[in-house]
């Protein structure tokens, strides 16, 4: 991304079409001279400040194409699916969405929600970008987050280079696919690094307090702690690993990466244990800009999904362009040709089979001392990393 025109560029791209035929598959009662982009999050529930991010971000990428004429002329609209991070509530939202008409789809967010969503959007004639990164929803749509596989590597660098660990003790939510999935990722990631790993301790999500499980994994004397959960229980953990005053270093995975963790956590308990993740939204180069709109807009700060979710609006819209359709097969064979293209989180190509982004960005991320993430400069030393 070269500046926030980044986006602007791209729209320039899109309003320059001379024709484009909108078209959907499902049932609808939208207006012709729109396109309507669904946005499923948790909006409501114990997520609903990561989930209001993302339905922010998204807008804030509808807004900007519709004060550049919109897509051809029509305006995109963002239709806000809850899907409350349960699948059950999931797939009655995606129903109730298809039935009323949509062109596309952005996110969900929690992998298990999408196992049963993204097929339903599917089923539909829908071509969904992503937030999932569980390996089971590969090939289901496409996405700029990073997925399992692409996880685990840079977690395992982190604990092996900068936490210079040779035993991880892991805690695990065990209720979740996506916190499942990343567990056996990293249990096969550390062990192919030589990492021995003490105890792998489950954990049920909703306890007030997980104090005692922390007694317990330190108890097996890890030279770490790897926190495998949502944000709600990393934050609760990540009190306890400070009130216990250990030495031992605390990382906490992917799944916790939100601004919802510090919330959680507080500051001093959030800055005892990093978080592997994605660039910040300030962290991006030229960004400032973006961060500026956004905060104008919303009166608050871009959540940490915030940018993926404008990104994959703007990237819809110019693959829509270039297929002059939302028909699956072309909006699919739109974006598999994505190459290049630059936003918010940088440059986007997707894997034609998977539909992963190519690279992905994960990063390292700590707390600053107003509550801030921000890519840790150590292990950018200790990596080499580079955006």
């Amino acid at each position: 991304m070269k500046s926030r025109i980044v986006g602007l560029s791209t729209l320039a791209v899109v309003v320059a079409v001379a024709s484009l035929a909108v078209g959907c598959s499902s049932s609808s009662s939208k207006s012709s001279n729109t396109i309507r982009i669904g946005l499923e999050a948790p909006i409501t529930g114990s997520l609903s400040e990561l989930g209001q991010g993302m339905l922010n971000g998204a807008k804030q990428a509808a807004t900007q194409v519709n004060a550049n004429g919109g897509v051809n002329g029509k305006k995109i609209e963002i239709v806000a699916i809850d899907d409350k991070g349960d699948p059950d509530a999931g797939v009655t939202a995606a129903n109730a969405a298809v039935k009323a008409g949509l062109d596309a789809v952005v996110g969900p967010y929690n992998s298990g929600v999408g196992l049963k969503t993204l097929p339903i959007y599917a089923a539909a004639g829908l071509v969904p970008l992503r937030l999932t990164s569980s390996d089971a929803t590969e090939g289901m749509g496409f996405t700029l987050q990073p997925m399992t596989s692409q996880i685990a590597p840079v977690a395992t660098d982190a604990i092996v280079k900068e936490l210079k660990a040779t035993s991880v003790a892991l805690i695990v939510d065990s209720s979740t696919d996506y916190t499942k999935s990343a567990a056996t990722a990293m249990t096969a990631s550390l062990g192919k690094a030589g990492v021995k790993i003490t105890t792998t301790e489950s954990i049920t999500p909703g306890a007030k307090t997980y104090a005692d499980t922390v007694t317990k994994v330190l108890a097996t004397k890890p030279s770490a702690v790897y926190v495998i959960t949502y944000f709600p229980e990393a934050g609760l953990i990540a009190q306890a690993m400070l009130a216990a005053n250990t030495s031992v270093n605390c990382l906490a995975d992917y799944g916790a990466y939100d601004n919802g963790y510090i919330t959680a956590a507080g500051i001093p308990a959030a800055q005892k244990c990093p978080v592997v993740g994605v660039p910040a939204p300030s962290d991006f180069p030229n960004s400032a800009a973006l961060v500026a709109e956004y905060t104008k807009e919303f009166k608050t700060a871009p959540g940490s999904w915030s940018p993926y979710t404008y990104d994959s609006v703007l990237v819809l819209a110019d693959a829509i362009t270039r297929a002059g359709s939302t028909t699956a097969d072309a909006l699919k064979s739109a974006l598999a040709g994505t190459k290049g293209w630059k936003g918010w989180t940088g440059t986007v190509a997707f894997d034609a089979t998977t539909g992963n982004r190519l690279p992905a960005p994960v990063t390292v991320n700590i707390v600053t001392s107003a509550g801030a993430f921000q890519v840790d400069p150590a292990w950018i030393t200790a990596t080499g990393f580079t955006y």
